[in-house]
C-alpha cells in the first residue's frame, strides 16, 4: 500500500478511529492487524515472511535474556542473525551470487547449466529485516532488556508507517512507547500534520516531477547533450532526497499523529560539507545503524589510519550492497568509502598547514569556504549517485563520460525544457526553504505562531495541487 494511494487514504479513516477508540492490548491488535493490512495489500503472501522473522527473533531474544553462559549466548545471538541474513540473502541476492558464479566458472571453461529464481523481492524486507536484528545483537550487548510479550514485539517489527522504507527503529526507542497507550497531544496532531504535508510535497511535488526528466536521461543517455544529462544528475540527486526524505517524515508525522515520537531521518543533506557530515544527515537511521553494528564492531578509528580507511571501505561497501543485489550499488558504496577515507587524510593535511591559519578567522572566507565545500561535497555525493540510478555499469561509465564534452553543454540541446525550468523552481524553492531553517528556529515559530505554521502548511498544499504529479509513483526505496 502506498502512503500516495487512494486506498491508503481510506485505510486510514478506518485506522484512526479504531486506534483511538481501544486501549490497551485492544489498540496495539489494532496496530498489528492494520500493519499487516497494510503490509499484505501489496501481496498477502509476505507477511508470512515478516511473522517468521518476527518469531525468530522474539524466541532468540528470550534464550538470550535467560541464558546463563556466553557462549549460549553467543550461540542465539548467530542464529538470530543468520537467519535474519539467510531470508534476506535468499529473497534479495541469490541470483546475484547465482549469475556471478555462472561468470567466474565460464571464465576458467566450465560452461553448465544454472538456472536462477523468479524470486520476487518483498517489499521493505531491507529495513525491517535490520530492525529486528539489532534487538538482538542490542539484548546480547545489553543495551536493551528482552520484551516478554510477542504482542508487542511483533508490533514493533511490523508497524506500518515505518514498515516498508524505514527510518529503521531501535527497540529501545518504541517498545518502551508501547508499553502504554500514548497521550495524544492537539499539537502532537498539529505537529504530526505538518511533516506529512511537507513530506507528501517532497514526494508528490518534488520527486515525482523531477522524475519525469530523471527517466528520460537514464534510460536513454546517448540522445542527450551534456547539458541535458548534467541536469538528468543533479535533478536525480534531489528526486531520490524528496522521494525518501518524504516518506520518512509522512512515516515520522503519521507516529506522531498516534503518539509515537521517532527519531528524524534526513537534515538537509545538500547542505553538508564534508562526506562525513553528509552521512550524519542523510538516512540517518542506517547510517547510525551500520556505525554502531558494523563499523564500531569492526574498530572503527581506534586502530590507526589504514585500518580506520578498511573499515570505513568495508562499511560502506556492505552498505551499498544493502541497497541492492547489483555491482552498481557496491561501487555506490566504494566511492563513499574512498571519499570517507580520503577527507580524513586531506583534512589533517589542511589543518597542519600554518598558511590557513589567518584565513580562518576571516569571516568571509569562512562563507566562502564553506560554500565551496558544500558544492564540491554535493558533486561527489553526484557522482556517485549515477551509479545508484543507472541500469548497469556501462552506462554509468558513459553518462559521467558524457560529462567532459566540454563543446556539448548548449542549452538548445536540453529536451523536456518545461519540466527542466518546472524542476528548477521546485529545487531552488525546497533549497531556500532548507536554507532559511539554518537562520530561524523553526521549531520555535510552530510554539509561538501556530497559525502562521498553518497558514505555510496551506500554501505547500496549494503548491502540491499546482505542481504534483499524481500518480501514485511507487517510493524509490520500496525496492530496497
Amino acid at each position: 500500500m502506498l502512503f500516495s494511494s487512494v486506498v491508503f487514504f481510506y485505510f486510514m479513516l478506518l485506522f484512526f478511529p479504531l486506534y483511538f477508540l481501544t486501549k490497551g492490548k485492544s489498540r496495539l491488535w489494532v496496530c498489528l492487524i492494520g500493519s499487516y493490512i497494510f503490509y499484505g495489500w501489496w501481496d498477502y503472501r509476505f507477511i508470512a515472511l515478516i511473522l517468521a522473522l518476527t518469531l525468530i527473533n522474539y524466541l532468540c531474544g528470550l534464550k538470550l535474556s535467560s541464558s546463563a553462559s556466553g557462549r549460549e549466548k553467543s550461540t542465539y545471538l548467530w542464529v538470530s542473525i543468520i537467519s535474519s541474513l539467510g531470508i534476506l540473502g535468499v529473497f534479495k541476492y541469490f541470483n546475484f551470487f547465482t549469475e556471478n558464479l555462472i561468470l567466474l566458472l565460464s571464465a576458467f571453461g566450465v560452461n553448465e547449466d544454472y538456472t536462477t529464481l523468479n524470486i520476487i523481492l518483498p517489499v521493505g524486507i531491507s529495513f525491517y529485516t535490520f530492525q529486528a536484528m539489532s534487538y538482538t545483537i542490542d539484548i546480547y550487548k545489553g543495551r536493551t532488556p528482552h520484551e516478554e510479550s510477542l504482542l508487542r514485539f511483533a508490533t514493533f517489527v511490523a508497524f506500518f508507517p515505518q514498515l516498508v522504507a524505514g527510518p529503521i527503529i531501535r527497540a529501545s526507542t518504541f517498545i518502551p512507547q508501547l508499553k502504554s497507550d500514548r497521550v495524544v497531544k492537539t499539537e502532537d496532531i498539529i505537529n504530526g500534520l505538518h511533516l506529512v504535508i511537507w513530506g507528501y510535497f517532497l514526494k508528490v511535488a518534488i520527486a515525482d516531477s523531477l522524475s519525469i526528466v530523471v527517466d528520460g536521461r537514464f534510460d536513454n543517455p546517448a540522445s542527450h547533450n551534456a547539458l541535458s544529462m548534467l541536469t538528468g544528475i543533479i535533478f536525480y540527486a534531489f528526486q531520490i532526497y524528496g522521494d525518501f526524505a518524504g516518506y520518512s517524515l509522512i512515516a515520522i508525522g503519521i507516529a506522531k499523529m498516534l503518539g509515537f515520537q521517532f527519531p528524524q531521518n534526513f537534515n538537509r543533506p545538500y547542505f553538508s560539507r564534508n562526506l562525513s557530515e553528509f552521512w550524519q544527515r542523510w538516512h540517518i537511521s542506517l547510517s547510525s545503524w551500520l556505525r554502531d553494528y558494523l563499523y564500531i564492531p569492526l574498530g572503527g578509528n581506534r586502530r590507526g589510519r589504514a585500518r580506520t580507511s578498511i573499515n570505513l571501505m568495508a562499511t560502506m561497501l556492505l552498505g551499498g550492497f544493502w541497497h541492492g543485489s547489483s555491482w552498481n550499488f557496491i561501487i555506490w558504496g566504494g566511492l563513499h568509502g574512498t571519499y570517507l577515507s580520503i577527507q580524513g587524510k586531506l583534512g589533517k593535511v589542511a589543518d597542519a598547514l600554518p598558511m590557513l591559519e589567518h584565513l580562518r578567522s576571516n569571516r568571509f572566507y569562512g562563507y566562502a569556504a564553506d560554500t565551496i565545500k558544500v558544492f564540491f561535497c554535493f558533486s561527489l555525493v553526484c557522482i556517485a549517485w549515477v551509479f545508484f540510478r543507472a541500469e548497469t555499469l556501462s552506462d554509468s561509465l558513459a553518462i559521467i563520460g558524457k560529462l567532459f564534452y566540454l563543446d556539448d553543454y548548449q542549452f538548445s540541446g536540453v529536451t523536456q525544457k518545461f519540466h527542466v525550468i518546472k524542476g528548477v523552481i521546485l529545487i531552488a524553492f525546497l533549497l531556500i526553504c532548507e536554507g532559511i531553517s539554518f537562520i530561524i528556529d523553526i521549531d520555535q515559530i510552530k510554539k509561538n505562531s501556530p497559525y502562521l505554521s498553518l497558514l505555510f502548511s496551506a500554501f505547500i498544499i496549494v503548491l502540491i495541487s499546482l505542481f504534483g504529479t499524481f500518480d501514485s509513483n511507487a517510493f524509490i526505496y520500496f525496492q530496497f
